[in-house]
C-alpha cells in the first residue's frame, strides 16, 4: 500500500512500512491523537557531505504552502522546494542490523554518501 501525493507533476510516496512506523512514533507522543496529531516533516536541506541532506522531524501542523501526504494513519509534510528535489521518490523505513531509520529512494539523486542521508543532484 503506497500512498501517492501532491499533484500530478511531482509525486512523492510513502511505503507501508514507513507509514506504520510514523504512526507508532506519533502515537507514542504525549497528547498526540486525533486530527491534531503530529506529522513527519521530510525536508531537503543544504549541507551534508554530498551537497544536500534529508531532514526528518515531527511537527504539529503544516504551513500553508506545504504538501500533506496521507500515509495510512499518519501524515507526511513536505515543503514545495523539497518536493521538487524528492519528486518521484519514496519514503521508506528500514530495520536492519545496521540500525533502524527512515530512508528516501530518490531518483533525482545522482550520487550519495555512504551514510545515505546526503546526496547531490546535477
Amino acid at each position: 500500500m503506497d500512498t501517492l501525493a501532491a499533484g500530478p507533476a511531482i509525486a512523492f510516496s510513502v511505503s507501508e512500512r514507513a507509514a506504520m512506523r510514523i504512526a507508532e512514533i506519533v502515537a507514542s507522543q504525549p497528547g498526540s491523537t486525533g486530527p491534531d496529531a503530529q506529522a513527519l516533516r521530510v525536508a531537503v536541506l543544504a549541507g551534508g557531505c554530498s551537497g544536500f541532506q534529508y531532514s526528518f522531524k515531527l511537527e504539529p501542523a503544516a504551513d500553508a504552502d506545504d504538501h500533506v501526504i496521507p500515509a495510512g494513519a499518519a501524515r507526511v509534510i513536505v515543503d514545495p522546494v523539497s518536493l521538487e528535489l524528492l519528486g518521484g521518490g519514496q519514503l521508506d523505513y528500514s530495520d536492519a542490523l545496521m540500525g533502524a531509520h527512515f530512508t528516501v529512494r530518490n531518483p533525482n539523486a545522482t550520487s550519495s554518501c555512504g551514510c545515505g542521508t546526503s546526496f547531490s543532484v546535477d
